[in-house]
């Protein structure tokens, strides 16, 4: 197999703490506890080496990175090592103080999580008095002359207000917005049949976004990530499975991506015990759905196997149970019934979507 190019960009999980509790969060099930997190000086090992590697981009991500004390010190040392620093965060606990620590460190963007338009939906959504903290944070965020990004998932619930969503992101000053739909890993696939919109709700927003590009003419970058239930097409695995991103976990565990923590047999090492260019180069785990070996029929044979590489192996597993099947989301795939029934849920809704958080006792079980 030819060597893997470096990777470009490096999302570092500092924490699954978060203040929020959104229902279609895509992290495990099983967060990691704060005793287990990587220190300062153990993140700046990472990033020189992730540097060295060719690595230009560090996103600091959680959970809610603002929760660690010593966000500043990380930030400084991404910076130190030459990488492009974005927080990306739910916006709680941004202050004016905290924001001046973190530009003096270093911080070269922001990426705001953004619920709804509406301040009463998007408390709702999130579990947590958040709107308005936000909207501050966004203010604060254009004064001091940062890049704004708003990142948005799109799901049942809101989906409907996108135009008022588009609005706001005018309103507020962004950049550029990301309206991703919700992806059904952890606890947002707990949650699909909460989450899951209607074609026709998907039609509608289609509609809004081209209106919205036409009239903003390139002010604002939109990126507008459609669900593959239904279109019969699975999406490709960012660029393919370890070909352009790589994830750490907060407790140092290196991954693929970041739903590839869901996955029990990946075995995959852990960036303090091995060096970042040997688990991007060697590594089993990041090797495992390189390629086109791997694939099973249809995909070994179809034409767009270097397109969509086969779909994605962490929706593969949970719906399936084996990462290595056809993903369900491709028509040719032998599981696709299994996609077909779940866009059947959609307007069902369940009574109460289960909140994020650390879940005691039995797993709550996921739909299949």
């Amino acid at each position: 197999m030819t060597a893997p190019a470096p990777p470009w960009a490096l999302l570092a999980e500092l924490t699954h703490a978060c203040p929020l509790h959104c229902g279609y969060c895509s992290n495990p099930l099983e967060l990691t506890k704060r005793s287990r997190e990587l220190t300062a000086p153990q993140w700046a090992q990472i990033f020189d080496q992730a540097a060295q590697m060719g690595v230009l981009q560090v996103h600091l991500s959680g959970g809610e990175p603002l929760l660690r004390r010593d966000i500043a010190a990380i930030t400084q040392s991404a910076a130190d090592a030459g990488l492009y620093t974005q927080l990306v965060t739910s916006g709680v606990g941004l202050t004016p103080e905290r924001l001046t620590e973190l530009t003096a460190s270093g911080l070269h963007s922001v990426q705001l999580s953004v619920q709804h338009s509406d301040p009463a939906s998007s408390d709702k959504i999130a579990g947590h008095p958040s709107f308005e903290e936000k909207k501050a944070a966004a203010q604060l965020i254009k004064e001091r002359g940062l890049p704004l990004g708003l990142n948005v998932v799109l799901h049942h619930e809101n989906l409907d207000a996108i135009d008022a969503i588009m609005q706001l992101a005018v309103d507020w000053q962004a950049d550029r917005i990301e309206l991703a739909n919700a992806q059904f890993y952890g606890w947002g696939l707990l949650n699909r049949a909460t989450l899951m919109p209607t074609r026709d709700q998907l039609t509608h927003a289609n509609t809004v976004i081209d209106s919205w590009r036409k009239r903003l003419d390139g002010a604002i970058d939109i990126t507008w990530v459609e669900p593959d239930y239904f279109s019969g097409a699975p999406k490709p695995c960012m660029g393919g499975w370890g070909a352009v991103s790589l994830t750490i976990a907060p407790d140092g565990t290196a991954l693929p991506c970041p739903a590839a923590a869901s996955l029990p047999d990946l075995d995959a090492p852990n960036a303090l015990d091995q060096p970042l260019s040997w688990i991007w180069k060697h590594s089993p785990a990041f090797n495992r759905f390189r390629g086109t070996q791997w694939m099973p029929s249809p995909c070994q044979t179809c034409d767009l196997r270097s397109k969509d590489f086969g779909g994605c192996r962490c929706q593969a597993y949970a719906l399936t149970g084996d990462a290595a099947r056809t993903d369900p989301a491709c028509s040719l795939s032998p599981d696709h019934g299994i996609i077909v029934d779940a866009t059947r849920e959609a307007g069902t809704r369940t009574a109460v979507p289960v909140p994020r958080r650390p879940i005691r006792g039995p797993w709550p079980a996921s739909p299949r």
